[in-house]
């Protein structure tokens, strides 16, 4: 036993034998000084918060904030007693739009609508007022066409229309809703590779299409409403406008689907070029009618 010491001690006999009793109390006096060790509890930095007090951090996989809401907010300018604002409509056609401060259009927020047709087919381009989550309800999307688009499935109560193609431009999220004869997988990988969109440097989504892909001019109606580019503002349970550029606008021109679709009080009228269709409240509808204008750029 002493034989295997030698190596660790040196000096007299006596000092051996101490130090080989002290390296024996030291190796028995380890583990239990480890055990009392991980008793302890770790010891808590005094600049963190409590957890009474500490905000959590959002869940971004549900909340989705970087991208919620779909919506656009142009800064105002104040003038005379009514509101400025700059905007891009999704043909790239830039208009000024002046309108009674009550109305609060700014705050409302702008979002894009555009119609095409695919091989003879008629589809509409709206963008969510809920965003992403409104589509993909937090699940998974039936398959990938474009690192940009994804399909998910038929929305419940969303009646005759089917599957939906999501396209992601910048912060945009446009959903196209199919509709009855759904288009086949040809012509979904068509419009996934040819629909194309730009964010301006205001936040606005202009689109362009090519080869197989028409995107609906302004004017053009299909079943009697107007399905040319938009800009909307409001949604929701909410008020809202609709701006739909229209050459030879007349006053007897159907409502977008939008505005006629909500059951709701509704009043259009035309200025020139742009016919603006409105639902909400009666003083609300009464000062938008009587107090927007646009200007073409």
């Amino acid at each position: 036993m002493a034989e295997q010491f030698d190596v660790i001690e040196a000096g007299e006999r006596g000092r051996r034998r101490w130090t080989g009793l002290l390296v024996v109390l030291a190796l028995l006096l380890i583990p239990v000084i480890g055990l009392l060790v991980s008793r302890d509890p770790e010891p808590e930095a005094e600049s963190e918060p409590s957890a009474a007090t500490a905000t959590p951090e959002p869940i971004r996989s549900l909340t989705r904030l970087d991208n919620a809401p779909n919506i656009v907010n142009p800064p105002a300018v104040r003038k005379q007693g009514d509101e400025v604002i700059q905007v891009v409509f999704p043909h790239g056609v830039r208009a000024e739009v002046r309108y009674p401060a009550e109305l609060d259009l700014d705050d409302m927020g702008s979002r894009p609508f555009h119609g095409a047709w695919v091989e003879g087919r008629f589809r509409q381009f709206v963008a969510p007022y809920g965003g992403e989550l409104e589509v993909t309800r937090g699940g998974q999307p039936i398959r990938n066409y474009a690192p940009n688009v994804t399909l998910w499935p038929r929305q419940a109560g969303s009646g005759f229309y089917g599957q939906v193609l999501l396209f992601e431009f910048g912060p945009w999220r446009l959903a196209m809703y199919d509709r009855g004869q759904g288009l086949t997988f040809d012509q979904r990988l068509s419009l996934a590779r040819n629909l194309r969109g730009r964010v301006t440097k205001d936040g606005f989504l202009v689109l362009s299409a090519r080869r197989d892909i028409r995107l609906t001019r302004p004017g053009e109606q299909v079943q009697g409403h107007p399905v040319g580019p938009q800009l909307w503002f409001g949604g929701g349970a909410g008020q809202m406008v609709a701006l739909v550029p229209t050459p030879d606008c007349a006053d007897d021109r159907a409502l977008p689907d939008v505005i006629e679709g909500r059951g709701r009080p509704s009043e259009t009228v035309c200025r020139g070029d742009m016919l603006i269709a409105v639902t909400g409240s009666t003083e609300f509808r009464k000062q938008a009618i009587e107090g927007i204008r646009v200007t073409v750029k």
